[in-house]
């Protein structure tokens, strides 16, 4: 089994926490290899910025993607810079509030999930809290990691706000779920 994952936003939205929660619950709790590598503007907040994550049960020997299983788009502007390493069998989970895909637009042969991560989290109490929901929608989707290895991978990474970014997976989760027709 091989993962290749990225999320794309802008600064502030929680992309590279996503990332590092992920591969974090790969690596260590779920004892599959993993890498994380990150990217951002020069910008504190607003700027463009990525995670991309490999998950693997053999060692990584290339730290880039090759191969796209899934990508998370946080903004329009991610989604239009990266759609171009989407091939077909891809899986787009798109914010559904953010990104808005015309119909006309879509890739094809390609598996598009819209998840309202930012009301979801808005909704559990911090608008902050958005990339945990679509990091359990991410789980759902994709398989490559466990819930309960991202329940620890939280815990350990957060000392404040454990239980809301514990709730916001477990929402995400459910909503991935919706997405695919399983709930």
């Amino acid at each position: 089994m091989k993962a290749e994952i990225r999320v794309a936003g802008f600064g502030g939205q929680g992309v590279i926490t996503f990332g590092y929660v992920l591969a974090q619950a790969a690596s260590i709790h779920d004892e599959k290899y993993a890498l994380m590598t990150q990217s951002y503007g020069p910008e504190a907040r607003g700027g463009a910025c990525r995670s991309d994550v490999i998950i693997s049960d053999v060692s990584i020997d290339y730290p880039k993607l090759s191969k796209l299983n899934c990508f998370i788009a946080m903004s329009i502007d991610a989604y239009n810079q990266f759609k171009k390493m989407v091939k077909p069998g891809t899986v787009v989970i798109l914010e559904e509030d953010l990104v808005h895909v015309p119909e006309n637009e879509l890739l094809e042969d390609v598996t598009y999930y819209n998840i309202p991560s930012v009301r979801e989290a808005e909704t559990l109490g911090n608008r902050l809290a958005a990339n945990m929901v679509m990091l359990g929608a991410a789980q759902a989707v994709t398989k490559a990691v466990s819930e309960e290895s991202l329940i620890e991978s939280i815990k350990q990474r957060f000392s404040r706000y454990t239980e809301l970014n514990i709730k916001a997976l477990r929402r995400g989760i459910e909503l991935g779920k919706q997405a695919m027709g399983e709930e």
